[in-house]
């Protein structure tokens, strides 16, 4: 992860297992790198889904991409709490400004209380059929579901509410020296 910085701005591509772009996302701005991911945030991001239709985020989101596990977690800053959402999805690369990932339609949503539901198993076991993923990637990606829920039960540091309100405050931070360095 060379040549990356903190404040650094990058878009979003999320693509499906034939290639075809899904959606993508207007901006997510680096907030921290580690070994093994890279923490962004955005607020009030453009995105627009592949049949070219648009729309904004609604709230603050900080972003968590991983090097080597298949998900990501975005927790969504709420006014009534963080509400997780967690793709499962291959390790990101970085390529031309874009985070890019695939998206394998399962999802997990955990609520600000504690409680989680896994979404769309009619979408995978659809897409499934439909893509031809295979019996190797069928066992990554429900294994990468269960190692996703054990995470989050053991309380990774991605679902603190503490270290999630910290980034957000530094995203603000970086948001506003950015606007401010524009009328200089």
């Amino acid at each position: 992860m060379k040549n990356i910085c903190i404040g650094d701005k990058f878009q979003i591509q999320c693509y499906k297992h034939n290639k075809k772009v899904h959606r993508a996302w207007s901006e997510a701005v680096v907030l921290d790198i580690k070994k093994d991911y890279i923490v962004f945030g955005n607020n009030k991001a453009l995105v627009t889904e592949a049949e070219g239709t648009t729309w904004r985020t609604k709230e603050p989101a900080i972003m968590y991409y991983f090097k080597n596990k298949w998900y990501n977690i975005i927790a969504q800053m709420k006014k009534d709490g963080i509400y997780y959402y967690c793709n499962i999805a291959t390790p990101f690369i970085i390529e031309e400004g874009t985070i890019k990932y695939i998206d394998y339609d399962l999802d997990l949503r955990i609520f600000p209380k504690g409680e989680y539901k896994i979404l769309d198993k009619l979408e995978y076991e659809y897409h499934k059929k439909k893509m031809g993923y295979s019996k190797e990637l069928d066992i990554v990606i429900n294994g990468s579901l269960k190692d996703l829920i054990q995470d989050y039960k053991n309380g990774i540091v991605m679902f603190d509410e503490k270290t999630n309100i910290e980034y957000l405050n530094l995203y603000l931070k970086l948001k506003k020296e950015s606007e401010n360095s524009n009328f200089i």
